[in-house]
């Protein structure tokens, strides 16, 4: 049998355009024959529509009862009638009647077609919706197309996101074209298509980023254990090596700071500091009060709250400006942290209740020193690439 040439092209190109499996519009086309049967006869239940997986050649037939008498012509067909499509058949019988689908009429024809469109329109939301909620949580490059109020519509290739107000981060602005990297928040299934919500703001869009830079964050050698973010601003982020011969924070650093600066570029200046994660609550807390030299750390691991000292002239670093330093710290260890001075703890009385005395700086908490690659300069309270000038 000779092959239905236009159609079997027709699909293969819908199969690779739209990524749409040519199974799955074969029988879109046997429903939409049933469908345009149903609209031509008033009835289809015993309505057959074939299309051979190869030649995409169809047929057409009606399952009819071989009666005496027809009372239902639709159901029904008589012995002469039968015996004339196959001369073996008898009373009681079912004869398959071939219907001509170039005798359906032009609705019957229109239903038909719409079958199809809707389900290529079907099929098209579903490809997309997988695509991307495949995506959720990762972070993609996105063109930005236009305001739309106070939000932004970011073009993703195939499908617009919306990166709403409160995922923007405050003082960024947008030309149309403009290429930025967004984390994808949530994809939902729509009638329209899939919705997308990104950010800008996600401290997951900073793991990410580093994932994308740094190859030992990405193979594993290196985890990122936690992060602290106040977006456009500062972010605190404390890394651990699985592997005794590399340095978490070099390796994410990078030589003259090139990773670091990569992820500070696409956030357009925000500071990052990097710190050593630990085991150890108190070492954590000291590291992640870095750069602020601390004099010791008294943390209770069941309370989640600790007490740090600090020499005097470190205090405002320490605490960073507005609380920042402080408040970043916290976040980033799970702990509820007091600071004071020397002076402030001495007067208290804190220092002798926990046994301190001269000379005895890092014996509370084990501190080894923190050290940032060359190309790096010690702002207000954080680290960042030379030049990277943060945003207020």
């Amino acid at each position: 049998m000779k092959e239905n040439k236009e159609l079997k092209e027709a699909l293969e190109l819908l199969e690779k355009e739209k990524d749409i499996s040519k199974e799955t519009l074969l029988e879109a086309i046997e429903n939409s024959l049933i469908q345009a049967c149903k609209t031509h006869f008033g009835k289809a239940d015993n309505v057959k529509a074939i299309i051979d997986r190869e030649t995409c050649n169809f047929s057409v037939y009606a399952e009819r009862e071989v009666v005496e008498n027809v009372e239902d012509p639709a159901l029904q067909i008589t012995l002469e009638e039968a015996r004339e499509i196959d001369p073996h058949l008898g009373i009681g019988d079912v004869a398959r009647v071939e219907i001509k689908s170039k005798e359906f009429g032009r609705i019957a024809t229109q239903n038909a077609k719409n079958v199809i469109l809707q389900k290529i329109r079907e099929e098209e939301r579903k490809v997309l919706f997988n695509q991307y909620y495949g995506k959720e949580k990762e972070v993609v490059t996105g063109i930005v197309q236009r305001y739309l109020g106070r939000n932004v519509s970011i073009n993703l290739g195939k499908v617009d996101a919306m990166l709403n107000e409160n995922e923007q981060v405050k003082g960024e602005t947008f030309m149309p074209t403009e290429r930025i990297k967004v984390y994808i928040l949530e994809v939902k299934d729509t009638t329209k298509g899939p919705r997308i919500l990104v950010s800008r703001t996600h401290p997951e869009l900073v793991k990410r980023l580093f994932e994308s830079e740094v190859a030992e964050v990405k193979d594993g050698t290196v985890e990122i254990r936690s992060i602290a973010r106040e977006a456009g601003s500062r972010t605190k982020m404390a890394v651990h090596s699985n592997d005794p011969n590399v340095d978490p924070v070099g390796a994410c650093v990078g030589i003259n700071g090139a990773r670091v600066n990569a992820v500070v570029e696409e956030l357009r200046g925000e500071k990052i500091d990097i710190i050593n994660w630990s085991d150890n609550s108190a070492l954590l807390i000291e590291n992640a009060l870095s750069p602020a030299k601390v004099i010791c750390v008294v943390a209770d691991d069941d309370e989640k709250t600790a007490q740090v000292i600090v020499p005097d002239y470190q205090l405002s670093l320490a605490i960073g400006k507005e609380g920042q330093n402080a408040r970043l710290a916290a976040r980033l260890t799970g702990f509820k942290i007091d600071i004071k001075s020397e002076t402030q703890a001495r007067e208290s009385g804190l220092l002798e209740e926990i046994g301190y005395e001269e000379g005895m700086e890092g014996e509370f908490d084990n501190y080894e020193g923190f050290e940032y690659e060359e190309g790096y300069e010690e702002g207000d309270g954080g680290y960042y690439p030379e030049g990277a000038e943060p945003q207020e």
